[in-house]
């Protein structure tokens, strides 16, 4: 449907209002927000127009009106400003992310740290997948009798460490041709392609080198063909504070959810959409499989030479300042876009 320029007007006023009061919004309010000249009673009309059209919502019959989910999704698509951040929010942001941070995983972690601190909300974070993750160098430790240690680092600085008793017995001598071989065979090939490249290496030896490619195969066999993603949460505690988390049943509800992983990742992944990487929000009930109406997310994808390799994002109430918060969430995802590529590389 699309709105009067008045109706616009209003539907921009009621939720900006909202979202700064936490209160129904009611129509003299309205008219000395905007200070148009309207009445209360044209001012009551077009609300009641808009709730008839489902943009708004009346809690009780008494009170004022709130917006509906489909309100907020058409102030955020249609009426929003994305805020411009201010030097001081901009230089905290580059501050907390300009420490030593060594690999991918600290800068995550930190990130959703400081969307935590420069949000009230909960801060979420995604580690780079391992599709994007190319080996850097491996190496290989004896442990003593047949055990042995694997550790492959990648270059996003991560390190992945196996423990393990290859199925074929390897000799102390041999373990500096094997990794050798190893470094040869995997480095710059896809951290989820490591098996595959093992394959393709083996059909191009001579007997000769058979037999390193046999332990090599041994010791790869028992790691995971594809790692899931990390996710860091920080900042949960701080949406009890909230009026809309007051309620003891839904905060245990919210809780819940934040404990299961998949759920929490596909919520946050739920904006994406074909075409080039964009900052999306997810406003409460429209993710069907999240099944929390209260809930909303900003996401923001972040990149690594301009491909998007995981995201980052904030999780609230459906009345969050999304204008304030697209703005912090879009400008942390350029700083760690830029850390991460100059680890990458």
């Amino acid at each position: 449907m699309e709105l009067s320029e008045r109706e616009q007007l209003i539907l921009h006023a009621v939720v900006h209002t909202y979202i700064t009061t936490a209160e129904p919004v009611g129509s003299r309010t309205i008219v000395k927000r905007l200070g148009l000249g309207l009445s209360p009673a044209t001012v009551r009309n077009v609300m009641a127009d808009l709730e008839e059209a489902g943009y708004l919502e009346q809690v009780h019959t008494s009170s004022g009106r709130v917006p509906t989910n489909r309100g907020y999704r058409y102030y955020v698509d249609y009426l929003m400003r994305v805020q411009e951040l201010t030097i001081a929010e901009r230089n905290r942001i580059e501050r907390e992310l300009s420490e030593k941070l060594n690999d991918a995983d600290e800068v995550m972690r930190q990130t959703s740290h400081l969307l935590a601190l420069a949000t009230h909300h909960a801060g979420i974070a995604e580690s780079p997948r391992d599709t994007a993750a190319v080996v850097r160098n491996v190496e290989i430790m004896s442990l003593g009798g047949s055990r042995f240690a694997l550790l492959i680092a990648d270059n996003y600085g991560r390190l992945k460490s196996l423990l393990m008793s290859p199925s074929v017995s390897i000799a102390e001598t041999d373990v500096a041709p094997l990794r050798n071989f190893l470094n040869e065979a995997l480095r710059g090939v896809s951290v989820n392609n490591i098996h595959e490249a093992i394959a393709s290496r083996i059909a191009q030896l001579t007997d000769e080198y058979r037999r390193l490619a046999v332990w090599a195969v041994s010791m790869v066999s028992t790691l995971p063909r594809e790692k899931a993603p990390e996710l860091y949460l920080e900042g949960a505690e701080q949406l009890m504070e909230l009026p809309e988390f007051r309620d003891i049943n839904r905060i245990k509800e919210v809780f819940a959810f934040f404990g299961e992983r998949d759920r929490l990742l596909e919520l946050l992944r739920a904006g994406i959409q074909d075409g080039p990487p964009k900052t999306t929000v997810v406003i409460g009930g429209e993710n069907t499989g999240c099944g929390l109406e209260e809930v909303s997310v900003i996401a923001s994808p972040y990149c690594v030479d301009e491909e998007p390799v995981g995201m980052i994002g904030v999780l609230g109430p459906r009345r969050m300042p999304y204008s304030h918060l697209t703005a912090v969430v879009e400008y942390t995802a350029g700083i760690v876009s830029r850390l991460l590529t100059r680890l990458a590389r």
